[in-house]
């Protein structure tokens, strides 16, 4: 059976690059053996891994992908919407280059060109993910669809698969809006936007959340007129509204009109374009635009699996696992978006490197032991990891706050880069308990708290780490500054002071 495979331009030099890496035309698919210590069902990071690490490891393994090798993120996620986002930071560099005396006139934007660059990048990074390596490293690459044929098999366009244990890797994809018109009058996801040639001249962007604002910022800087249309009263709603309110405003300073707290009612076509009509506080509303960007949220791929021939219970927000990751077949275990509360690439990917010790080797590792982060790559970016202020409340944990504007951080001011700030919230002890980054180049950052979070750490640790000065990095010593100058209560001052006063 033909693999479906959205928003790839198989004309396209580096498009057929990617297709001979993801998805070669002509693969013949293996004879199966007898028996196998592991199928994985999916072919994204969460599958790779399993895949890799458990050959790596000895076991026999199989790898049954319908669609394109690397999954959402190499394909239709983070690889290719970092890639036109750093072309677009390119060009907002050079509206802001008079800012250091640098000149440039007329800034002008190759859309074309910046998406040949996208899926040459793509290509180049899909041979990490191909067929041939995965073969190479002794996994059996299966192309087709899979379906359970017993709780111990699976079927691949008729060939039978048996295995000792399954990992489940399915992923996610776009949420659909049932809209009346929306269908009709045609609408973009992330599965097909990073297939545009051509720029859209006005462009809807339908959802306020990571990737609604992330693209929104993107096609604006790259020369469309964006709107956003959302239900969301504010951009970001899980994060840190503050956050939140920085992108809010630096969105609107770029020129996207944002329409939020606004339900769709319906979606209108004509050749001269496509309107969405919204309601808000009772009082209706309309937004034209070229094209239309569905950023609503995902879904977990479950159907057409067979799940309840495996004895797996699954519902709309997918898999129901374990903290050990087992679903309701103890043979077979889910990581991912298919199955995870969180929809992030190295979630999977940790969540695999979990599920792969304990199908083959008996452990007993839980995935509520993970440290997640996460970022939104807006510009400035927002990353997060742990509790946040409202989880905090909710569990009436005993914090306190320490936030450290980018306006009091040297690097900052000297890159002109003092919007954002850093936020972390500490137990009693100093313990982190999370922390939300808005920086440029917060993504970077995060990583520092999640280890040190991973490792127990507090911010007395952070305070006595040194950084190298000056970086932004500074802001996260200078929280821990703050925690150690809040622990010096007045009889504590009171105390040294004698014993200087002692020592003189």
């Amino acid at each position: 059976m033909k693999a479906e495979l959205p928003g790839v331009l198989p004309a396209d030099p580096d498009d057929a690059a990617l297709l001979r890496n993801a998805h070669p035309p002509g693969w013949t698919n293996p004879s199966p053996a007898e028996r196998y210590d592991l199928v994985v069902i999916g072919g994204g990071t969460g599958g790779l891994v399993s895949a890799l690490g458990g050959a790596g490891l000895g076991a026999r393994v199989a790898l049954v992908e319908r669609g394109l090798l690397g999954g959402d993120c190499l394909n239709y996620g983070c690889v290719p919407s970092k890639g036109i986002i750093r072309a677009a930071r390119a060009v907002q560099a050079a509206h802001e280059a008079e800012e250091f005396g640098v000149r440039l006139g007329t800034v002008q934007v190759d859309f074309a060109a910046a998406m040949a660059r996208m899926r040459r990048m793509r290509a180049r990074i899909s041979r990490n993910d191909s067929a041939q390596r995965l073969r190479e490293q002794g996994v059996d690459v299966f192309l087709g669809n899979a379906r359970f044929a017993a709780p111990d098999a699976v079927e691949v366009d008729g060939t039978r698969l048996r295995f000792k244990r399954a990992i489940l890797a399915t992923g996610g994809r776009p949420a659909d809006l049932p809209v009346p018109g929306l269908a009709e009058a045609g609408f973009l996801t992330n599965e097909t936007v990073f297939a545009l040639t051509e720029r859209p001249r006005r462009l809807l962007v339908v959802g306020a959340g990571p990737i609604g604002c992330e693209l929104a910022q993107t096609f604006r800087r790259l020369g469309s007129e964006v709107s956003m249309v959302a239900l969301d009263p504010r951009v970001l709603p899980k994060d840190d509204p503050d956050a939140a309110a920085i992108i809010d405003a630096r969105l609107r300073a770029e020129g996207i009109r944002l329409e939020l707290g606004a339900k769709l009612i319906r979606v209108g076509g004509s050749p001269e374009g496509k309107t969405i009509f919204y309601e808000r506080g009772g009082v209706g509303g309309a937004v034209a635009g070229d094209e239309i960007l569905l950023a609503a949220g995902r879904v977990p791929n479950v159907e057409g699996l067979d799940l309840e021939r495996a004895g797996i219970v699954w519902s709309k927000q997918g898999v129901q696992v374990d903290d050990r990751l087992r679903t309701t077949n103890p043979r077979v275990h889910a990581v991912g978006d298919v199955a995870a509360r969180w929809q992030f690439t190295h979630l999977a990917d940790a969540q695999a490197r979990i599920a792969l010790q304990n199908a083959l080797f008996f452990g007993r590792k839980r995935a509520s032991a993970l440290v997640v982060p996460w970022c939104t790559y807006t510009d400035p970016e927002v990353a997060h990891v742990g509790l946040t202020p409202r989880e905090l409340q909710e569990r009436g944990a005993q914090h306190r706050t320490f936030t450290v504007p980018l306006t009091e951080v040297d690097r900052a001011v000297i890159d002109g880069e003092t919007e954002g700030f850093a936020r972390l919230h500490a137990d009693p002890r100093g313990k982190v308990l999370g922390a939300t980054l808005v920086a440029r180049h917060a993504g970077e950052t995060i990583g520092e708290i999640s280890l040190a979070m991973t490792a127990g750490l507090s911010l007395g640790d952070l305070a006595r780490t040194i950084h190298p000065y000056p970086t932004q990095a500074e802001a996260l010593k200078r929280a821990g500054d703050l925690w150690m100058r809040s622990r010096l209560t007045p009889r504590a001052k009171r105390l040294l002071s004698a014993i200087v006063r002692l020592r003189r």
